[in-house]
């Protein structure tokens, strides 16, 4: 008897699930093909990335390679080409060798790409901060004291490896203008700075102790 009971009930359950997948079928269908097509896409997506990288450091290299005095003009419409792609490693060496290399003397141009980078490209969080402190060097020289500030303020207001380089870089800039107080005061702050570059901590002691002692 219990045989038969467990026979009937497996039957049943047997049933049931046919009949499940009878009324579910379309539904089951469509979510086995949304799964199917993620996967694809995935893969083909990872796939495009791939190529695209490899197609955008194929033709940086060849930029570099190729350059001469008079490939010039050439290599500074490539360049910029690439910094406007966004791309996470070869837009910032693009930049990079048209500053090394001095291809553009307008400086608000070269900041303008500083800009495409730094705001348009996704960067990770201290490779975005190394090039935000790279503007800075960059217009330290000709900049005032506002638009300098300006540029570092998101370092310097932030746990950043490379805030006590920013404050560095501050306490240099008003030491060259001879406002003493305001350059002891930078270097004050990398000399309590917790997590600050070590040898930027014993330079700035010593700027102190030699430049700025009372």
């Amino acid at each position: 008897m219990d045989e038969e009971i467990s026979i009937i009930n497996s039957n049943t359950r047997n049933e049931k699930i046919k009949k499940f997948f009878i009324d579910y079928k379309k539904t089951i269908f469509s979510f086995i093909s949304i799964i199917v097509i993620l996967l694809i896409s995935y893969f083909t997506f990872g796939e495009f990335k791939d190529k695209k990288k490899i197609d955008i450091s194929n033709t940086y290299n060849s930029i570099i390679i190729n350059y001469s005095e008079t490939t010039k003009d050439k290599t500074i419409k490539k360049l910029i080409d690439l910094i406007n792609k966004k791309d996470s490693t070869y837009s910032p060496l693009s930049l990079y060798f048209l500053i090394d290399n001095n291809l553009i003397a307008e400086r608000k141009k070269i900041n303008d790409l500083f800009d495409v980078i730094i705001n348009k490209t996704s960067l990770d969080k201290e490779i975005k901060n190394l090039i935000i402190y790279k503007k800075a060097l960059y217009n330290a020289d000709e900049s005032d004291e506002s638009y300098l500030l300006n540029i570092l303020n998101p370092l310097i207001n932030s746990d950043t490896v490379w805030k006590s380089h920013a404050l560095y870089l501050m306490a240099e800039y008003f030491y060259s203008k001879n406002e003493l107080q305001k350059s002891k005061e930078f270097f004050i702050q990398i000399i309590n700075l917790e997590n600050a570059n070590q040898n930027l901590k014993i330079e700035s002691q010593k700027r102190l102790n030699r430049d700025l002692s009372e």
